[in-house]
């Protein structure tokens, strides 16, 4: 409950991309929920990293602050799965496909994820100001982003190919088709 009182007052006021402009928190809670269900809720530290995944690289939040108020435990998950912002957004998609393989068998359920929650939100409610072709390529490099993460948790990588199997399906009902990027 702590870190999710710290995403909630860190992410205050973030909003998702989607027409609806969600709340920020929305987004970390069902990353939570979903770690937390594919842990069996056993994992607290590694929910608690799931509610604190986006905070250093939206926030401003250092790894020191982290580990400070939640210990080294959450500070290494969450620093293991945050994206080094001063790298292209391309870059920073690039190393996220190269790297998947590599993380802690916990860091890939985390990444599972909230990769699955992010095609789930592209599905309920996709970004106006995106093409169809870059939300088919978002669907794309995500699924680059989850073959990494193989046998890390069967239950939330059938959860994953559902959420682009609709997402796919909406983006293709929804993105305007004559804008182009």
């Amino acid at each position: 409950m702590r870190a999710l009182a710290f995403a909630t007052l860190r992410h205050a006021d973030q909003r998702r991309k989607g027409r609806r402009a969600q709340p920020y928190v929305n987004h970390l809670a069902e990353v939570a929920l979903l770690v937390s269900e594919a842990t069996g809720g056993t994992d607290a530290a590694l929910v608690a990293a799931a509610l604190l995944h986006d905070v250093v690289e939206d926030q401003d939040v250092t790894a020191a602050e982290i580990e400070a108020t939640f210990g080294t435990d959450v500070a290494a998950l969450v620093m293991e799965v945050t994206d080094d912002k001063k790298l292209e957004a391309a870059e920073r998609k690039r190393m996220q496909v190269a790297h998947a393989p590599h993380l802690s068998a916990r860091a890939k359920v985390l990444k599972l994820a909230d990769k699955t929650a992010n095609l789930r939100s592209l599905a309920e409610d996709p970004p106006q100001d995106w093409s169809l072709a870059r939300a088919r390529a978002y669907v794309e490099w995500s699924r680059a982003v989850v073959e990494g993460l193989a046998g890390a948790c069967p239950a939330l990588e059938a959860a994953f190919e559902q959420a682009a199997g609709e997402a796919t399906a909406a983006i293709e009902r929804s993105v305007p088709h004559d804008t182009v990027g």
